[in-house]
């Protein structure tokens, strides 16, 4: 148990943030749900019980794939956030398929709701409080990838760099992007339906709630479907082969992968060398080697091995300076 709780001291934090405000917004949602009977009210309450579940499981998943590799399992635990984030999107889906099914019944039979004040007080509220979690997605993200930006860029920059967040960071931006989302088009929504009797407009932004959802699950299970499988990272891979290739002593690179494991960047590299070097010279290149690879941007480990020189050029990957990171994008 004492494990476990140290573990989860290397969760992911912005999951853990998002999960504690997300419960604190639900309860408020359903208050004023119970309160006014408002379906847009309805909509936000599922999906804010959704993002907090779908979260706090996260937050877990991601403390748990930081655990040591053990014998049964040498490779680690690093697909173990995937896994999780694959599950926890079942969730999303079911509450927005409720979300969809109870806006087009509102649609067809339209109900007026009562209490303005509470609905759009409980609404904007939660707009500020999802716009802040939000924001501190992005700021992650950026940390993440070893990028400094302005006030803005936590709402800006973030977008083009989304790919390259961890698993929960990116789930939880994405999550709160659609709640700050949806929870404008339920005031929206609000006012329409109160000041002109358009009482449809509840159940239609119920729906489009809904369908924001479900292009949440769709995004997310198809992220964490490819790290499950074991992705390789396109841009880091270029990267380290750029940096391999400038150390003099390496003729040419006759195999390189670079795997998603989680969190996590898993490296294999074959290089080709002078057959004349001395073993003391190849330990000291693989020591250069080892280390400058495990200084980048989520590489948890290497495997690096040898190969005589052969005279023949085998690695022809492009080398495009817009696909080779920033030297400062390290840990």
């Amino acid at each position: 148990m004492g494990q476990f709780f140290t573990l989860l001291k290397g969760g992911n934090k912005p999951s853990l943030i998002a999960a504690i405000v997300n419960t604190i917004i639900a309860a408020l949602k359903g208050g004023a749900f119970f309160l006014t009977g408002n379906v847009a009210m309805f909509a936000e309450m599922m999906h804010s019980i959704g993002d907090a579940a779908n979260q706090f499981f996260v937050f877990i998943g991601s403390a748990l794939s930081k655990k040591a590799p053990t014998p049964k399992f040498p490779n680690g635990f690093g697909r173990l956030v995937n896994l999780v984030c694959l599950g926890a999107v079942i969730l999303v889906g079911i509450l927005s398929y409720e979300t969809i099914k109870e806006g087009w019944h509102h649609i067809q039979h339209p109900v007026a709701s009562g209490g303005l004040a509470i609905s759009l007080t409980v609404l904007g509220i939660a707009i500020i409080l999802e716009f802040a979690v939000l924001y501190k997605a992005g700021k992650e993200i950026l940390h993440e990838v070893g990028i400094k930006g302005s006030i803005l860029a936590p709402l800006t920059t973030s977008f083009a760099h989304l790919k390259r967040a961890k698993p929960a960071t990116k789930l939880v931006f994405m999550e709160d992007l659609v709640a700050t989302s949806g929870g404008i088009l339920a005031f929206v929504a609000v006012l329409i339906s109160h000041f002109t009797g358009f009482l449809q407009a509840e159940g239609i932004a119920s729906i489009l709630i809904g369908l924001m959802m479900f292009y949440v699950v769709g995004k997310v299970f198809l992220d964490n479907a490819r790290g499950a499988l074991g992705e390789t990272d396109e841009q880091m891979l270029v990267h380290i082969a750029h940096l391999v290739s400038d150390v003099k002593e390496v003729k040419d690179i006759q195999e390189l992968e670079v795997i998603k494991e989680g969190e996590f960047l898993h490296v294999t590299l074959v290089a080709e060398i002078d057959a004349s070097l001395s073993f003391a010279t190849v330990d000291d290149i693989h020591d250069v080697l080892k280390d400058l690879i495990l200084s980048q941007q989520g590489v948890s480990d290497v495997t690096i091995s040898f190969d005589e020189d052969d005279g023949v050029k085998t690695w022809n990957h492009h080398k495009d300076s817009k696909t080779v990171l920033k030297t400062n994008d390290k840990k």
